[in-house]
């Protein structure tokens, strides 16, 4: 008898029990989750999603969106990032008041490569509140997931409110399971088993996130005049 027949055996004994009219795996099983975990305001929401993005150490930005491009020079100029990795279909205006050289999203690009640009910056396609988790599916301005994975520096814009949902049942709505999705939740890191903290191990090692359009908050985090407000710096 052949290792594949024996675990073949083994797989038929352990289904012997079971109705041949038992429901097709494929078949859709209700489920009674909570869509969300309490009420919350837009301003809450948004509020409670800056507020976990900075718990998992990512920096929070909160312009408006008028001074995204000129947060985003800032935030390049600060590192000396001159070679940025922009993606196809992201918003040109975002980039208008940078000094750089602009690096296409392209399929042949090695490892190596990626990992000599200084910077990404890309859009998304939701946000959620309640797990401080960024979803990007490949769409326009976000690229191929490598992107977001081998470069040490990531800039995310999270248009306010249309991209900030709650709750992941809310996320998993709007976002296609055909499409490859990549789920951020802070900068990447790991911790071996004396909990010791590592940052950048599969993924980059500072995440910068841009709130654009931002609804005054509800604990006044904001400036009064205006400007643009960082958290977790």
């Amino acid at each position: 008898m052949s290792d594949r027949e024996r675990v073949l055996g083994r797989v038929r004994r352990a289904l012997a029990d079971v109705p041949e009219d038992d429901p097709p795996y494929d078949r859709a099983i209700p489920r009674a989750y909570a869509r969300e975990h309490g009420e919350r305001t837009p301003e809450e929401t948004v509020e409670l999603l800056a507020e976990n993005l900075a718990d998992y150490r990512a920096v929070v930005h909160r312009p408006a969106e008028a001074d995204v491009p000129a947060l985003i020079a800032q935030l390049l100029a600060a590192r000396d990032a001159r070679k940025v990795l922009v993606p196809e279909g992201l918003p040109s205006a975002w980039l208008a008041d940078a000094d750089l050289v602009p690096v296409p999203d392209r399929a042949a690009s090695t490892p190596y490569e990626l990992d000599a640009v200084d910077s990404v910056v890309t859009g998304c396609a939701v946000a959620i509140a309640e797990t401080g988790t960024l979803v990007l599916d490949g769409g326009p301005g976000q690229g191929r997931r490598r992107i977001t994975l081998v470069p040490d520096h990531h800039i995310c814009v999270v248009r306010v409110p249309e991209q900030i949902v709650a709750s992941v049942p809310q996320a998993l709505e709007r976002l296609s399971p055909t499409r490859p999705l990549t789920w951020i939740s802070g900068p990447s890191a790991t911790s071996d088993i004396e909990l010791n903290r590592v940052e950048g191990v599969h993924g980059p090692r500072t995440l910068e996130v841009v709130l654009a359009g931002v609804i005054p908050s509800v604990g006044g985090t904001g400036r009064p005049d205006g400007t643009p407000a960082s958290v977790g710096e």
